[in-house]
């Protein structure tokens, strides 16, 4: 019954659902609301990455953050979704080196970290979903989907593509934006923009899993 309504409107896709691996990096603002999409669309096997504690300052647009505070993200979320691998760990340009990527159909990567996300798209941009600034934005109808180098709006992704340009890198691969120019210089973000972010990333998946 959980899946009746998905399995109606996929089909026989809905098999590849369940079979898919999937590895989230990240599981903020962005990543959390991702990981409950594809939990409820029935994505059989996913493995979340994050090494981070939930605190107040996340209450205002991270998933299950205001029951959790003070705990470690990936094992406070393994208790909403028991199905999930949790890997506590920090997502920097090392780890990403070292980490065998082999075994996952998609990489989502939800992480901020520049260096990171930088060798993530070397590594395996054949199977990469990134997000692009989701923070200091109102408007989660400026929320677009495209290649890297269509990409605009964005001081993060302009840094992105530049810091790709200077390796030599000019593969394609998709990643999801805002339009919108940040309204602030300091911190800021707003639930409807990042959870659209984390939405639109599961929804990228599922059409990507079951279009193969």
């Amino acid at each position: 019954m959980k899946y009746e309504r998905i399995k109606s409107l996929l089909g026989d896709d809905f098999s590849k659902l369940q079979n898919a691996k999937i590895l989230l990096l990240g599981v903020g603002g962005v990543g959390g609301h991702c990981l409950d999409c594809l939990s409820r669309s029935g994505v059989g096997h996913i493995t979340i990455v994050d090494y981070d504690t939930y605190d107040k300052s996340n209450q205002n647009r991270q998933m299950w953050s205001e029951l959790h505070e003070g705990e470690i993200k990936v094992q406070a979320l393994k208790t909403h979704y028991p199905h999930v691998k949790t890997i506590n760990a920090k997502i920097n340009e090392q780890w990403v080196r070292d980490f065998d990527f082999d075994e996952y159909d998609l990489v989502l990567d939800a992480i901020d970290d520049i260096k990171a996300k930088l060798a993530l798209t070397q590594k395996c941009y054949k199977k990469l979903i990134s997000s692009l600034g989701s923070a200091k934005r109102l408007d989660p109808t400026k929320v677009h989907v495209d290649d890297i180098w269509k990409s605009h709006g964005d001081k993060f992704g302009s840094k992105i593509r530049y810091e790709l340009k200077k390796r030599g890198f000019n593969k394609k691969y998709k990643v999801i934006f805002s339009s919108e120019h940040a309204k602030v210089k300091e911190k800021g973000s707003f639930n409807a923009v990042t959870g659209t972010f984390g939405l639109v990333m599961c929804a990228e998946a599922v059409k990507k899993i079951i279009s193969k």
